[in-house]
């Protein structure tokens, strides 16, 4: 049985909708796998709603097989990564399929075949339009519920992927850590130490109005401090714009941290927090309606939710290493078990990224899931 491939056409909402609900379908057997909001999805692959598109370009394809859809990719190019990484590099994302040879070689032979049409000599992924958009296939950890801003697929896409001759480009590490009752003593005098000698505050907020002031300086400090990192091209304020949007109605003011220098109110460095969301989006099966909403509300309001998500950590370059995430830490940690939070869930943190990944010693933080990014070179002809 042939498999078949569709380009979808960028006005096709048909197609799209059903290349959104592809994986829902095939994971709704898995406890582990959290799905997207459908409608969310929908406006990331809009190219009226989503500011990537100034400076992205994408084709989506899907597989069938007897008319059955049976996988999914991307094929994204982010023209600003290119530039300021000096690379001809296109990216495969969305990427979802049944355990199938002939529809994985088919699905990325498509998504390569685009990519050398649009003259670029290789492809990484998966890897979104940006940095803040789900990165890396899961290669540890299957037997864990993903984050909301993270993907799960099964084991044999690792598989599949290195059989078509991916090799590894960049790792990122995921941690499961203990709230702990309190603020470890260390942390704290250092905490301390550090505010009095930077002449640093930390910052607290009850409502939007009030943090409004430093959204821009927060962004700023975030572009600064991601900078260097795999793949990163720096927000542009449409895109600032967009996720200020999409992600301040998540916000619990307790668990969100800034801290600024006090002689210029500049912005050093953050923390943003949410509840955990991947309970709620498992039930709501990807559908805000008719009760996706109820239970995506009480997943962000109630106290009985145990795990909280460490969504967004930046620190300016010129402070990193000198103890401004102990600040950060100490308002965090008796804030978030005040709320109930027993566990803390990092988001994917690169392997190379030693500052990042040292934040959490001393923590009994396990290593509980990682993820890989894969790239190919394309042949020359």
């Amino acid at each position: 049985m042939s498999v078949t491939i569709k380009a979808i056409g960028e006005n096709d909402k048909k197609l799209k909708k059903a290349f959104v609900k592809f994986p829902i379908n095939l994971y709704k057997d898995c406890a582990y796998y959290v799905p997207s909001l459908v409608l969310d999805e929908l406006d990331t692959l809009n190219t009226k709603k989503n500011p990537a598109f100034d400076f992205c370009e994408m084709q989506l394809f899907l597989a069938y097989r007897n008319d059955e859809i049976v996988g999914r990719i991307a094929a994204i190019i982010n023209n600003n990564a290119n530039k300021i990484w000096n690379k001809k590099e296109a990216r495969f994302s969305f990427v979802d399929f049944i355990d199938d040879n002939e529809v994985v070689d088919a699905l990325f032979y498509a998504a390569e075949k685009w990519a050398k049409g649009k003259g670029m000599d290789s492809i990484i992924g998966p890897m979104g339009f940006t940095d803040l958009d789900p990165e890396g296939l899961l290669i540890k950890g299957f037997d864990q519920v993903s984050t909301m801003a993270a993907k799960y697929s099964f084991p044999y896409y690792e598989k599949h992927i290195e059989r078509m001759g991916y090799e590894k480009d960049a790792d990122w590490k995921e941690f499961r850590i203990p709230v702990p009752d309190s603020v470890p003593e260390r942390h704290q005098r250092i905490a301390n130490m550090v505010a009095q000698r930077y002449g640093l505050k930390l910052l607290k907020f009850e409502n939007y109005k009030q943090i409004e002031p430093y959204i821009g300086k927060l962004f700023h400090c975030l572009n600064e401090a991601y900078k260097p990192l795999y793949g990163f091209s720096s927000l542009t304020q449409r895109q600032i714009d967009h996720y200020v949007k999409m992600y301040v109605p998540l916000l619990r003011w307790d668990i969100v941290q800034i801290v600024i220098k006090e002689e210029t109110d500049e912005v050093v460095g953050f923390g943003v927090s949410i509840p955990s969301m991947s309970d709620a989006l498992i039930k709501s099966r990807g559908k805000l309606f008719p009760f996706g909403w109820f239970h995506l509300l009480k997943a962000l309001k109630s106290k009985k939710n145990p795990v909280v998500d460490l969504m967004l950590m930046g620190i300016l370059p010129e402070y990193q290493g000198k103890g401004v995430n102990a600040i950060i830490f100490s308002d965090f940690i008796p804030s978030a078990h005040k709320s109930g939070f027993k566990f803390a869930e990092s988001n994917p943190e690169l392997e190379m990224n030693n500052k990042m990944v040292s934040l959490w010693d001393g923590f009994n933080a396990e290593n509980h899931k990682m993820r890989r990014a894969y790239k190919k070179h394309f042949a020359k002809i």
